[in-house]
């Protein structure tokens, strides 16, 4: 039994997010699946699983051609994907989640019983036999969640199982316990997708690897000729720095933040102190802690221990409302759900936090307004430059143009900007005036600024300096100066295993 991706490709308007992939996944064997954010992992994914239609090329599974699936016919013809956000109903129990639509019945009663039993066999045959079919699944960590996600697969006899960063929630003992399952399941026949950051995984478990960039399939290679060296070129694209390098942060003044000792549940004690002007990068793959040490430095999630000063003055920041206060801007991963308002202009999006300031008598003052705009307009190189257009209506990388105005137009009280990912689902050129703009801003206004990627090139583009986040910890410090890509992407590979681990079921 074999699956094959054939030319797939699917466009979204102007936007290629696949473009022309082919991909054999023989029966019995681990596919491994690599790339940055946005290099048509998940759009491949979906097509497999249904929920995306593709606009050309052909999926074959078991001898059938296949034009596009949706979710009932992609399960019917054996597809069954884990995603990182697991698709079990957590208020149910494990027997109830793994009969779910197809229940057992007898003049209209389930059969209770026997879904028990049949349970029980799925589940000793994922190695989880000690899990109760009638317990609730939130009553289960994290680890146990995904082995009753993969028996409900198993269970149906799927044909391809695609793992969805799998490992990124699990501790390494758990990470370890599925690779010897996922090895186990290949050994039944079942081809296995396996996508991940992981280069470990990768060179213990895979038989195959694909890397992709841009939409395309860019490299492939089998047994001997997956290794560390090409795994890292091949992601990486060989490319270091495509920008100018940022100015130099103003050493000898007061710190703009620092921080000494922070802690948040999930997050080891950090120690930083950013100069005014410095960008300082936190890098780390899914599940590292870089997104929950910029949530815990504003506020989103609370700090349980530490300090934090902006400019010298010890502040509190253990809700958003005070990080604001304190002049800490957040730039959220997902702008369209946590930071613009889409029906709003695009000029009351970036002065939304001003208009007070802006205004007198409690009266707002258009033309102030109007003049915030144009200038950041104009620092942005916003395009369209329509002050009254609805911010959803401009593209990705110009809503964000316009959510990092809010925080640094001549009005905004923001002394240290955190972004995270601010770059994702952004186009080549918006990306290229988005990283000038903020080394930009970071040297002319004495901001501190900390940048959340998991996208070497960005850190190596952007940075004076790079933490490099693993389970919550801060395990290296690199001169960005010093580094390049490739550099970046064996680091965080080769960096010491943090004692520290994310609660079940936090991201990242």
């Amino acid at each position: 039994m074999t699956v094959t991706v054939h030319g797939l490709t699917k466009r979204y308007g102007a936007t290629l997010a696949l473009d022309d992939v082919t991909l054999d996944i023989p029966g019995g064997r681990i596919h491994a699946l690599l790339g940055h954010n946005g290099a048509g992992k998940s759009t491949l994914i979906a097509c497999l699983g249904g929920g995306v239609a593709p606009t050309a090329g052909t999926i074959e599974i078991d001898g059938t051609t296949h034009d596009g699936l949706t979710p009932r016919t992609s399960i019917a013809a054996g597809v069954a994907v884990i995603y990182q956000h697991l698709s079990l109903l957590e208020n149910m129990t494990v027997a109830e989640n793994l009969f779910i639509g197809q229940e057992l019945t007898a003049a209209g009663v389930i059969r209770r019983g026997e879904q028990r039993r049949l349970v029980r066999e799925a589940l000793d045959a994922v190695g989880a036999g000690a899990i109760d079919p009638d317990v609730r699944v939130a009553t289960l960590p994290i680890g146990q969640r995904q082995l009753v996600e993969i028996a409900k697969v198993v269970r149906r006899d799927a044909k391809l199982i695609v793992f969805d960063e799998p490992t990124a929630a699990l501790s390494r003992a758990e990470a370890t316990r599925l690779g010897a399952l996922v090895r186990d399941l290949a050994g039944r026949g079942i081809a296995i997708l396996y996508v991940t950051h992981l280069l470990g995984e990768v060179l213990a478990l895979a038989d195959a690897a694909t890397v992709m960039r841009n939409g395309r399939a860019v490299w492939s290679a089998e047994g001997a000729g997956i290794t560390r060296e090409a795994l890292v070129a091949a992601i990486s694209d060989g490319h270091g720095a495509t920008n100018d390098r940022p100015a130099p942060p103003r050493q000898g003044e007061t710190p703009v933040l620092e921080v000494r000792g922070l802690t948040a549940p999930g997050l080891s004690p950090v120690d930083l102190a950013v100069a005014p002007g410095e960008i300082v990068a936190c890098y780390g793959l899914v599940g590292s802690g870089r997104t929950r040490f910029l949530s815990t430095v504003f506020g989103r999630i609370p700090r349980t221990g530490g300090t934090l000063a902006i400019d010298g003055v010890a502040r509190e920041t253990r809700s958003p409302a005070q990080g604001l206060r304190a002049g800490i801007a957040l730039v959220p991963a997902d702008r369209a759900r946590e930071g613009l308002f889409a029906a709003l202009s695009a000029q009351d999006n970036t002065v939304i936090d001003a208009m007070r300031r802006l205004g007198s008598w409690g009266l707002r003052s258009l033309r102030a307004e109007r003049g915030v705009f144009d200038r950041i307009a104009d620092g942005l190189a916003l395009r369209p430059r329509a002050a009254d257009l609805p911010a959803g209506r401009f593209s990705g990388g110009n809503q964000q143009k316009i959510l990092l105005g809010r925080w640094v137009n001549d009005a905004a009280r923001t002394r240290v900007i955190l972004l995270d990912d601010p770059t994702q689902g952004v186009d080549v050129g918006a990306r290229k005036d988005i990283y000038d703009a903020i080394k930009t801003l970071a040297a002319e206004k004495g901001l501190g600024v900390i940048v959340a990627t998991n996208e070497p090139e960005e850190v190596v583009d952007l940075a004076h300096r790079c933490l490099i986040f693993s389970r919550g910890a801060v395990v290296d410090e690199l001169d960005v100066a010093e580094t390049t890509a490739d550099g970046l992407l064996s680091a965080v590979h080769t960096a010491p295993v943090a004692p520290a681990a994310l609660p079940e079921g936090t991201r990242p």
